[in-house]
């Protein structure tokens, strides 16, 4: 759902040291204006609960050429975000829900690669249904990417990896790849990486067009 009201996405005088979409930039209706958002047209990458900001930034300093959209709910992640991408000129951030977001206000194939990096396992089963991936938030996914667009998906819990790859192979208009991952370090990745958790990638590409 979209952010709260009490939220840094709701006042002009943060969104101008910022990288903040102002809510006069959309409805919940209608779909983003990325053209004029990141004021040039771009390949579009969206980090999906971008958290802190710093998988995205380091990111969108590797590849200056594509724009990058952060979207994170929660207000004080989206400052941290806010403060690291001041300086960089191609990302964007929006305080929503990420399944709101890519289902509602991301223009059908707009988006050149998705990253969802570490989501909430929610392992407890009776809190399954909390999980953001779901068939309906990959339909949304699929329609928001653009043809041959890839989405990231990364876990350390490997009941919900395995869960999520059931899913995807259930959704005919993705391919799961086998490739090699080179990413920048995110927060959540550094973590489990220093406590030796298995970390387990998952690369879906769209082999078909918008149904």
């Amino acid at each position: 759902m979209p952010a709260d009201e009490g939220s840094l996405a709701h006042s002009p005088e943060s969104f101008r040291d910022s990288r903040l979409i102002p809510d006069s930039s959309y409805s919940l209706t209608n779909r983003l204006d990325l053209e004029k958002i990141f004021g040039r047209r771009a390949p579009l990458h969206v980090d999906l609960g971008c958290g802190d900001g710093s998988f995205l930034c380091a990111l969108a300093q590797r590849l200056p050429d594509k724009n990058f959209l952060g979207i994170e709910r929660l207000s004080a992640r989206i400052r941290s975000s806010a403060r690291k991408a001041a300086s960089l000129g191609n990302v964007r951030l929006l305080q929503m829900e990420s399944s709101y977001a890519v289902r509602y206000l991301l223009p059908a194939e707009s988006v050149e690669t998705f990253y969802l990096l570490f989501p909430d396992p929610w392992p407890k089963r009776r809190h399954h249904r909390r999980r953001i991936v779901t068939p309906d938030f990959l339909d949304s996914v699929h329609v928001a990417l653009e043809q041959n667009g890839i989405t990231y998906i990364a876990t350390d819990h490997l009941d919900y990896f395995r869960k999520i790859k059931e899913i995807a192979e259930s959704i005919p208009g993705f391919a799961i790849e086998d490739r090699d991952v080179d990413l920048p370090q995110s927060r959540f990745r550094l973590i489990f990486e220093q406590r030796s958790a298995q970390i387990y990638w998952l690369t879906l590409r769209k082999v078909s067009p918008v149904r």
